[in-house]
């Protein structure tokens, strides 16, 4: 669903006057940013005065060490705080740390930049009040702009993080760091783990939220400070993308992570089985050669991209049901060839190369299931 801007009609109270629910909660990430916090909190205040609100504003200062602290302090509104994290710092931890430690139902976060309107507030809270789960203030649907100063790659390096998201979200601006959801829903969330700056992407997939507003909002550039975003947070953004399509779709992205460390084991084989060839060994000896330096590598690769989460766990235990399980997965692999040469597939020049990918598909199947579920298997703890 988007949601237009539209001004209110003649005898209607404005968007500002109406208080939906009985309290927002508006975290606010903070770096370094005294120059700015006192200019939102004064248009926050405005927007609390005009239309009657109760809320709260709470800053998650990393350690900035700039005056944020007295900043707050000095500006006299008994309804902001500001929290000091020392520890485990970063954008996205920072918000829910915010959230964790807020006190009522609505839950809205923005930037302290002065990029995101707070003016527009009103009508995020008014959307979640029409039944939608999740509100984005959006720069990508009708009514939505960025600043004119956006140069080309900044569009881009939006747009193609965005394009990355799509498969997770429908929304238009998952990328957008101003958005209001509910308490409730947070409550409700599977283990959130947010990397880098995406915080939005990560609680839309991790609460499940299915119905997503999106407010349009004009996107400024920052006017004091410095911007945060760096190289490392777009690496720390494809990480994310990574847990996130791990997480919903888990045996999907397991198998392909699978395939992709077969498919290095093939390479690997091969090189090792020439180099022993070069080295004038027995063929027999080559085979066995290129076999078992694939099985390890698999193995390793395996323990640390496809199955990551059982790093914790014994690894010369799990190296032996690794081999066990490929062991079985070959004789898997060749019975299933010879099945299908001899009782399915029709007499053809490739029937039996036919018949070996289909043997070799086979295996790696059952290899994949016994890695999945045996040797690398998850326990899955509630709290």
């Amino acid at each position: 669903m988007e949601l237009i801007e539209r001004s209110p009609a003649p005898g209607e109270q404005p968007l500002a006057s109406i208080q939906v629910f009985a309290g927002l909660s508006i975290i606010i990430p903070t770096y370094k940013e005294v120059d700015n916090i006192p200019l939102i909190l004064k248009r926050i205040d405005a927007l609390r005065r005009d239309g009657n609100l109760s809320l709260e504003v709470i800053f998650m200062d990393d350690n900035s060490r700039d005056g944020s602290i007295e900043a707050v302090e000095q500006s006299g509104y008994d309804w902001a705080r500001i929290v000091v994290r020392t520890e485990n710092r970063g954008l996205s931890p920072a918000v829910i740390d915010g959230f964790r430690s807020a006190c009522n139902p609505i839950y809205i976060c923005m930037d302290c930049d002065l990029s995101h309107p707070p003016e527009v507030i009103p009508q995020m809270v008014l959307a979640l009040s029409s039944g939608q789960q999740f509100i984005l203030g959006s720069r990508y649907v009708p009514g939505g702009s960025t600043d004119d100063d956006w140069g080309i790659f900044r569009w881009l390096n939006s747009r193609v993080a965005t394009l990355l998201a799509r498969p997770l979200t429908s929304a238009k601006d998952p990328m957008s760091g101003f958005f209001a959801f509910r308490k409730a829903d947070f409550d409700k969330a599977d283990s959130l783990n947010p990397v880098g700056y995406k915080v939005a992407l990560e609680l839309i997939v991790k609460c499940g939220f299915r119905n997503i507003g999106e407010v349009p909002i004009r996107f400024l550039d920052r006017r004091h400070g410095e911007s945060k975003l760096t190289l490392k947070q777009q690496v720390q953004y494809i990480q994310h993308l990574r847990r996130l399509y791990i997480h919903k779709f888990s045996n999907t992205m397991h198998l392909l992570q699978f395939f992709v460390v077969g498919g290095s084991g093939v390479i690997v084989n091969l090189a090792v089985l020439t180099v022993l060839l070069q080295l004038g060994l027995p063929e027999a000896v080559c085979l066995a050669g290129g076999i078992a330096i694939s099985l390890v590598t698999n193995f390793l690769l395996n323990r640390r991209f496809t199955f990551s989460y059982a790093r914790g766990s014994r690894i010369w235990t799990q190296f032996a049901g690794f081999v066990a399980s490929s062991s079985v997965g070959m004789a898997v692999n060749y019975s299933v060839a010879l099945y299908l040469r001899a009782e399915v597939l029709p007499e053809t020049p490739y029937a039996l190369q036919l018949a070996a990918l289909l043997g070799i598909a086979g295996g790696m199947i059952f290899n994949f299931l016994g890695s999945r579920y045996v040797v690398f298997r998850k326990n899955y703890i509630r709290r």
